[in-house]
């Protein structure tokens, strides 16, 4: 606890923007990257509407350049985001000790593309049925050696801690749409106790592959459909009825403060406190373990509700989830400004709550409360003070709220490096 955590990089690739800058301005001019896809345009599938990250190309930030062959997409986007965090922090070619730097990164299970074990399946088809008797006979020939590499949850945080030459604590986390939060914490308990002085975080996710979502199905998506797609996901609005999926990279370096002063960088916010707590999904208990959680990292902090300009909510507008989420919030927090901002760029897995922490900090950094899109009239059953439009604050410091549907929860606050 004697050792202070600080952020000096942050890297986001998201469906409205690439690159700390551009995110940040779409946010306050409430742009949404949702929008129609295109193989399922003409259908009334649930999965007719995604947030896909547009522009990008893996080989503006992957080096060496032959790494690329076993990334997979959310692999390349977790690796472009600490990237990008890493060249704001300096710690790029920075003689920062190898053995003293770490990496951690949220992840989950990455789902192959369909095509790319096609010919496999047509050579185990006889006669128009498939016989699995013959999978071993042709795998060997059909699959490259190295292909399973490309989808392992761990090689985020490998490939990274190779570019980074980190030789510190290298570490997964895999907790669902809280894993990126998660990692934070976890690079947090790493410098604290005195495991490393620099932790590359954050969480990456794409789960727009036809395999994944077959394998997670549409249960939590939203039927709206044939709206206007940037309409869609309406966060503790009384007309929400679930998201939309989307992918894309949130990255934090965290330093000890000392470690950041003795090397001259600037420090852009400070990690005041954090907690996590468990919660049976969909009852009761869930919202208990929120309103814990807050409760807990506002006493590790040492700060009360009223020096917060708001909360960074998970928001996933699924009915049920925001109900318990607002209870838990509003029982802590009161009516303190909320912000969601899953409206902008859909729900993006592991790599979600990155983001969002990423649009926390930076929110903190620059007073400004972003707006919530789509929530014209809050829900009777959702009490709180959900923020819809760009406000000022004279507030630096913010919490950053996270949970997975399987009930972990997490919450994080920060404040500007001058406050």
């Amino acid at each position: 606890m004697s050792r202070e955590v600080v952020i000096t990089g942050m890297g986001v690739v998201s469906p409205i923007g690439i690159g700390l800058e551009t995110f940040w301005q779409s946010l306050l001019d409430g742009v949404s990257g949702i929008k129609v896809r295109p193989e399922f345009e003409h259908t009334d599938l649930p999965f007719r509407l995604w947030a896909p990250v547009d522009g990008f190309d893996g080989r503006q930030y992957v080096k060496p350049r032959k790494a690329i062959k076993v990334m997979s997409r959310p692999i390349q986007f977790g690796f472009a985001a600490a990237q990008m965090a890493a060249e704001q922090a300096g710690l790029l070619d920075s003689g920062v000790d190898p053995d003293r730097i770490g990496a951690v990164f949220g992840s989950e299970a990455f789902f192959a593309d369909p095509l790319d074990v096609a010919s496999l399946f047509q050579k185990c088809v006889t006669d128009g049925v498939y016989d699995d008797s013959r999978w071993g006979e042709h795998f060997v020939r059909e699959i490259e050696p190295l292909w399973m590499l490309k989808y392992l949850p761990n090689m985020v945080a490998s490939h990274i801690s190779i570019a980074i030459d980190s030789r510190g604590p290298s570490n997964t986390i895999c907790h669902g749409e809280s894993s990126g939060l998660f990692a934070v914490t976890e690079g947090v308990e790493l410098l604290r106790r005195g495991a490393a002085d620099v932790v590359v975080v954050g969480g990456t996710s794409c789960p727009l592959g036809l395999t994944g979502m077959v394998y997670r199905g549409s249960q939590r998506l939203s039927r709206k459909i044939q709206e206007d797609p940037g309409r869609v996901v309406r966060p503790f609005d009384t007309d929400r009825d679930g998201g939309v999926l989307g992918e894309g990279a949130g990255a934090i370096v965290l330093e000890t403060n000392e470690h950041a002063e003795g090397r001259g960088a600037k420090v852009l916010a400070r990690v005041r406190g954090y907690h996590s707590t468990f919660g049976q999904p969909g009852s009761e208990h869930f919202s208990q373990a929120i309103s814990r959680c807050l409760t807990e990292s506002l006493a590790e902090s040492g700060m009360n509700v009223n020096e917060l300009s708001h909360v960074n909510a998970h928001g996933s507008a699924v009915v049920h989830e925001d109900v318990l989420e607002a209870g838990g919030i509003s029982q802590v927090m009161g009516d303190i400004p909320i912000v969601a901002n899953k409206g902008n760029f859909g729900d993006i897995g592991a790599g979600a709550s990155a983001i969002e922490f990423v649009a926390a900090i930076q929110s903190g950094i620059a007073r400004v409360l972003p707006p919530t899109l789509n929530c014209d009239q809050t829900a009777s059953d959702c009490p709180v003070n959900v923020n819809t439009r760009q406000v000022t604050t004279e507030k630096s410091s913010v919490g950053k709220l996270a949970y997975s549907h399987t009930g972990q929860v997490c919450c994080v606050i920060v404040d500007g490096a001058d406050s």
